[in-house]
């Protein structure tokens, strides 16, 4: 049996793969691409467990609204869209794996449009595309208007309800990654039982595939959903696996200041919405000569840093312009981004006629668990794809709607492997070659990092297990948006001291059945709170040694990039 962890787009295609679906796949692999799999790519079905924390659907991918960008359209070409993800990830993209996403993701997207995806089209049946920041093309596919995630997920994951080599688990937590004389024996799972409360579950397989998004609930002000609490991230990096690049944090540019941070579409810009600061001023022409449509990381420091000179007030955002091809304003903006309008509607703003406020939230983790070409991991037997894996495609900054694109194309590759591969399959990485000096010798042995201890205390002065309020203060002060070194440090030992605790009270807790007398949802958000101490304990070391500002890592004391430096660096949790 293969486990795949978590049911967005990258664990339903994981699935699909090792199940041995044909409807994904039709199309092959990019040139070259075959090289380190067994059976030349061939396809083996293999039994599969795939495992929910919430409901069925409830991921990232659900959320998601922009769209997949691909290369589908006949005055665009893979080479393009890889320069611009190129671009975009700030020198730190790894050319293969970019090669790969661009040339296989426009296969994938257009085998699950035949599969179904039920994608936008105009009144002839051509599939409508979008402009998004940093795209030299309107490339992007969206479906639903700006529900293009919900879409996707509710058509794939009819396509796996249909496959009766999978089966799906709800309501089950991912405790602990099982690994046995260095390779994957399993995973260890609490289920939720009749009566809401728990009971563990080990599963034995010595095939498992992490696909369990990001983690943005690390901070107070993020785009993501309840469930992005890093969980398969934290998991890897207690199993020991090498991860990567989790310094850089994208934080996107426009959800809304008010009610639950709305992620408001990159789309929106690319429909010509503009940014204004309180007087009224659009700023970003001053900035960057794209404009709003520059990369991501550009325009959410650029809305950071105008909100500070206005003492916290937002930016706002001003679709007017747009009026010069709708007249219609309000009838366009129902039906071009109808999740959008009622959302806004719901809090009061009529945004046809005027500006709404956004700020920049917490959107997409670049960096994750570090694997090769497919998914594979430095443990045996353990495999990643979609957000919390670190494939070499999204650099030091992601390029607009290429999100669900990786998770398509990883997703397949490493179910494709996963069920493929022989025992002794071996990880074949992408060395850190990415380096701004060509021909630079880069170290790839990863950085050693202990796991913090807690300190030996009096039994009246025990130290307070951290809850959600204080993780998210802490990450947001120290490695928010725009970072300094001495800010770093002080988190790094403030995460440190609070994980320590956190990992002391999950043992003893374990010691003594204390899961027996919550109920689930309780023990979740315990588990969740612990996961979130490691990624971001981890990710505020990265942050630390990394002395320059490269695209979605900004530091004060070091402004500039440092080319010296300019390659990605790996960490293992001995």
């Amino acid at each position: 049996m293969i486990v795949v962890v978590g049911a967005g787009i990258a664990g339903l295609c994981a699935a699909l793969a090792a199940a041995g679906d044909e409807r994904l796949g039709g199309e092959g692999l990019a040139d070259g691409g075959r090289t380190s799999i067994a059976g030349n790519g061939g396809r083996h079905s293999q039994e599969v467990l795939l495992v929910c924390k919430d409901e069925f659907v409830e991921s990232n991918t659900y959320h998601a609204q922009g769209g997949v960008a691909t290369a589908i359209f006949d005055d665009d070409s893979p080479a393009l869209h890889a320069a611009d993800t190129m671009a975009a990830g700030h020198g730190l993209c790894d050319r293969t794996a970019v090669g790969i996403l661009t040339d296989e993701g426009a296969r994938r997207v257009r085998e699950l449009i035949g599969d179904g995806w039920h994608v936008d089209r105009d009144g002839e049946g051509h599939v409508l595309r979008g402009l998004e920041a940093a795209h030299c093309r309107s490339r992007v596919v969206h479906a639903g208007g700006d529900a293009t995630g919900k879409v996707l997920e509710l058509d794939v994951s009819a396509m796996v309800k249909a496959n009766p080599n999978i089966t799906v688990l709800e309501h089950a937590f991912l405790n602990d990654v099982l690994v046995r004389d260095g390779h994957v024996a399993g995973v260890r799972l609490t289920v939720r039982n009749d009566q809401n409360g728990v009971e563990t579950r080990v599963v034995d397989a010595d095939r498992v595939v992490l696909a369990t998004g990001g983690a943005g609930r690390l901070y107070p002000y993020t785009t993501n959903p309840s469930v992005a609490t890093g969980d398969g991230l934290a998991a890897a990096i207690r199993a020991g696996a090498q991860v990567a690049d989790l310094e850089f944090y994208q934080f996107h540019p426009t959800a809304m200041a008010v009610g639950e941070h709305f992620l408001v579409s990159e789309a929106v810009r690319g429909e010509g919405a503009v940014l204004l600061d309180e007087h009224g001023h659009r700023f970003m022409t001053d900035i960057d000569p794209k404009a709003e449509l520059a990369p991501r990381d550009v325009v959410a420091r650029a809305n950071f840093r105008t909100m500070q000179v206005q003492g916290g007030k937002p930016i706002m955002l001003d679709v007017s312009p747009m009026a010069k091809k709708n007249p219609d304003l309000a009838e366009f903006l129902r039906h071009r981004f109808p999740t959008i309008d009622a959302y806004t509607r719901s809090l009061g703003f009529d945004w046809s006629k005027e500006p709404i406020p956004v700020a920049p939230a917490a959107h997409y983790w670049m960096g994750g668990i570090r694997t090769d070409l497919f998914g594979r991991s430095s443990i045996p037997g353990l495999y990643a794809a979609g957000e919390c894996a670190r494939t070499g495609v999204q650099g030091a900054n992601r390029l607009a709607s290429n999100s669900l694109l990786e998770g398509m194309v990883y997703g397949y590759r490493a179910g494709l492997a996963a069920a493929n591969d022989v025992d002794d399959a071996v990880w074949q990485p992408q060395d850190f070659d990415n380096s701004a000096i060509e021909g630079m010798p880069v170290c790839q042995r990863p950085m050693e990092l202990r796991m913090p201890v807690a300190e030996t205390r009096a039994h009246d002065v025990r130290p307070q297990v951290w809850d959600r309020a204080r993780i998210e203060e802490t990450m947001w002060k120290h490695v928010g948006v725009i970072r300094d070194g001495e800010s770093l440090s002080q988190g790094v030992r403030e995460l440190g001291a609070a994980l320590a605790t956190a990992n002391a009270k999950d043992a003893a807790d374990t010691a003594e059945n204390a899961e027996r007398q919550t109920t689930y949802a309780q023990r979740v958000t315990t588990w969740e709170n612990r996961n979130l101490l490691t990624v971001g304990y981890v990710a505020a070391v990265a942050a630390g040694n990394r002395c320059e500002s490269r695209g979605a890592h900004t530091r004060q004391d070091y402004p500039t990039a440092n080319p010296t430096i300019a390659h990605s660096i790996a960490y293992r949790m001995a």
